[in-house]
């Protein structure tokens, strides 16, 4: 049986054929350059809006906080004296011990001085004396002004006699305040209460020796009134502004711990410490039942008049380095600002600034590393959606991936 050929492909199909197939391979390389192209622009364009930190914002908060400041302070007696002698001696006894409550006049100590006993006496014999003197020497002047009618005494002697009378009466006056002086001073030998309150000191004791009128070394004694208490207090001069007086303040002190007490404030020294920056201010505290103790700590908590509310944002939101203390704001351009603060207070959380925002500004809460001025932010929960429709390199990304 004869074989049946198959007839020859012609050349020209061969070639048509070569051809289309490498039409084919050409568009394939050329598709992957294009696609792996793409794929790196998408990347970068991914990778750069990755770049850019995402940030949380908030205004400064204009609130009240905390409208009042709590300071430490020290509790005085509204009245307090020190009780010095007056004249020298030794302690014969003393009938009013630390605690006692005593009156206004009320003898507490006395004072033996035998010296100023026997100045006294002296004083007083030399007074008796000087009297006598002129007694004697006004009879001798009448004496003679009877005489001088009949010239048995010149001129010249009325005279000597009168001017010897006006100096012996001058010594008796002399006399009489010397004696006044030291039966003033023989007074202080007994130890009086200057006014109604309780002994707080007692510094002495019987057969003491009394240095008197120096009024130097430890009191006698203290006697203070603590039916009404002066509270000190050092504001800083940042607040005192905001301290009227009258203003109501609570006190508390940790000997009754859950008791508190109204005080008022009363006076302000008008200056400023230079060492501390404060101003002492006096706060008066009514003490009828004498539960405070005066020198004793106190927790003073006053009430601040504001002519408008200060700004706050939270301790996150605070950068400290060499630039100083700043806060990273974010501009109508979504681009970082870096603005220099002070503090007026630290509440914990909070901190209420004294200057370098506005209520306008936009603060980053918790800014990241590395964040410098200028640099292009995205802000949680804002559209990042550009204007104008485009689409973003995040969206080009996820159109790629589908």
């Amino acid at each position: 049986m004869p074989t049946e050929q198959t007839p020859p492909v012609s050349r020209r199909k061969l070639g048509l054929v070569g051809v289309i197939g490498l039409c084919a391979a050409g568009a394939i390389v050329v598709t992957g350059i294009m696609a792996r192209a793409k794929t790196e622009t998408d990347l970068k364009a991914w990778t750069d809006d990755q770049a850019i930190p995402t940030v949380a914002v908030a205004p400064p908060d204009a609130r009240v906080l905390n409208a009042s400041l709590d300071l430490p302070g020290r509790l005085e007696a509204y009245y307090r004296a020190p009780i010095f002698a007056r004249v020298s001696g030794y302690l014969k006894s003393w009938s009013a011990d630390i605690g006692a409550q005593v009156k206004s006049g009320q003898v507490i100590a006395e004072i033996e001085a035998p010296d100023l006993d026997q100045q006294l006496l002296q004083a007083r014999a030399d007074l008796v004396s000087q009297q006598s003197s002129a007694k004697l020497s006004e009879a001798t002047l009448n004496r003679r002004k009877t005489l001088v009618a009949s010239n048995f005494v010149s001129a010249q002697e009325i005279d000597e006699r009168t001017a010897d009378l006006n100096n012996k009466r001058a010594a008796v006056n002399s006399g009489q305040a010397n004696v006044e002086r030291l039966e003033a001073l023989a007074g202080y030998k007994k130890i009086t209460a200057p006014f109604d309150g309780v002994v707080t000191q007692r510094n002495t004791d019987v057969g003491a020796l009394i240095s008197g009128g120096t009024g130097t070394g430890a009191a006698m004694f203290v006697v203070s009134d603590i039916k009404k208490l002066r509270v000190y207090v050092d504001v800083p001069q940042s607040y005192v502004p905001a301290i009227r007086l009258g203003a109501k303040a609570i006190i508390s002190v940790p000997d009754h711990p859950n008791k508190t007490f109204p005080a008022t404030v009363e006076a302000s020294s008008q200056s400023v410490d230079v060492a501390s920056g404060t101003t002492r201010m006096q706060l008066v505290l009514d003490n009828p039942n004498g539960e405070l103790l005066p020198g004793g700590y106190a927790n003073v908590k006053m009430s601040l008049a504001r002519d408008s509310a200060p700004l706050h944002v939270p301790a996150s939101a605070l950068i400290f380095n060499k630039s100083g203390l700043r806060v990273a704001t974010v501009g109508p351009d979504d681009k970082i600002l870096f603005k220099t603060v002070t503090i007026a207070r630290d509440l914990g959380r909070d901190i209420e600034l004294a200057s370098g925002v506005t209520a306008d500004d936009r603060i980053v809460i918790a800014p990241p590393d590395g964040l410098n001025d200028g640099d292009k932010v995205r802000i949680t929960g804002g559209s990042n959606a550009p204007k104008g429709g485009k689409p973003t390199a995040e969206t080009e990304k996820k159109e790629v991936k589908g």
